[in-house]
């Protein structure tokens, strides 16, 4: 456990502001994505494309859970 003299209000107040700012970058970047065909379009050219990034991912959480899965 941490020693009580490291919890400072400084402390407390950077990962507040950090954790708002992270939030506010996601919340843009979401509203950018929903906003924009090109945005989804190309996300989907990346996890589809050459890298097979989805059907990586997909195995990846299928291995994880103990099931076996096709990709469609």
């Amino acid at each position: 456990m941490h020693e009580p003299s490291l919890r400072t209000p400084d402390l407390a107040n950077g990962i507040m502001n950090a954790i708002i700012d992270a939030f506010a970058a996601h919340s843009v970047m979401s509203k950018q994505a929903l906003d924009s065909e090109k945005v989804r379009s190309g996300l989907e050219d990346v996890l589809l494309g050459p890298a097979q990034l989805y059907e990586a991912l997909r195995a990846k959480v299928d291995t994880a859970s103990g099931q076996i899965s096709t990709i469609d």
